[in-house]
């Protein structure tokens, strides 16, 4: 699942950085392949709001979304957002269900 999400975001917004950890183990359903944390930083993000940038990638991911992926920890970002923060992003939350 990690490879399909990296293929298609890549190709949609053409990332400077992309990164796509998989958190399923940190969530209490345990399945596999369910939870990720992606970071992605592109272009494609300029002059976009926060919710129009995770309604394209939520987009994008339809077909996952719709399937086993059952939650993301999204980081949209343009390269010079990404260049402010350090190039670090926060972990994610605990889950709330165990």
């Amino acid at each position: 699942m990690q490879n399909t999400l990296h293929t298609k975001l890549s190709a949609a917004f053409l990332p400077t950085h992309l990164e796509i950890v998989n958190e399923s183990h940190r969530h209490a359903t345990r399945a596999s392949d369910s939870h990720f944390h992606i970071t992605l930083v592109s272009n494609a993000f300029a002059e976009q709001t926060l919710l129009a940038r995770h309604r394209a990638v939520n987009k994008v991911l339809a077909d996952e979304l719709a399937g086993s992926v059952h939650a993301l920890t999204l980081n949209t970002l343009t390269p010079d957002e990404w260049a402010a923060k350090g190039g670090v992003i926060e972990a994610s939350p605990k889950c709330k269900g165990g």
